[in-house]
């Protein structure tokens, strides 16, 4: 994920999510840090939204942990971390997938 030169990101969501992807959008605007200041992403970081996919372009090493961390955080401030979970599904990118419950053959949940 992260290169010498140019580090990518990718977020992927479900196709019900459209109205998710525009405002994940803005708050990752607001919220990541260049140089130790938020919203000052200048020319070095360029977040980029097509349907349900939003990319983060940064010329300068981007960790792709930060961006599952704002993310999760994202999340957690709309009240969706109970439902939703940030995946990688390959090298350059995260999904976001419902948590999986298991249920017994009654309908209540497995216990470990």
């Amino acid at each position: 994920m992260v290169s010498l030169k140019k580090s990518t990101g990718n977020l992927e969501f479900p196709e019900f999510m459209s109205l998710f992807v525009y405002d994940l959008q803005w708050f990752l605007r607001e919220k990541v840090k260049v140089n130790g200041k938020t919203g000052n992403l200048g020319n070095v970081v360029h977040i980029e939204r097509f349907k349900n996919k939003i990319t983060v372009v940064s010329e300068k090493q981007f960790s792709k942990r930060y961006l599952k961390y704002l993310t999760k955080k994202y999340l957690k401030k709309n009240n969706l971390r109970d439902w939703l979970r940030v995946v990688a599904s390959d090298k350059e990118t995260y999904e976001l997938q419902y948590f999986q419950i298991s249920q017994d053959e009654d309908g209540s949940e497995s216990e470990n």
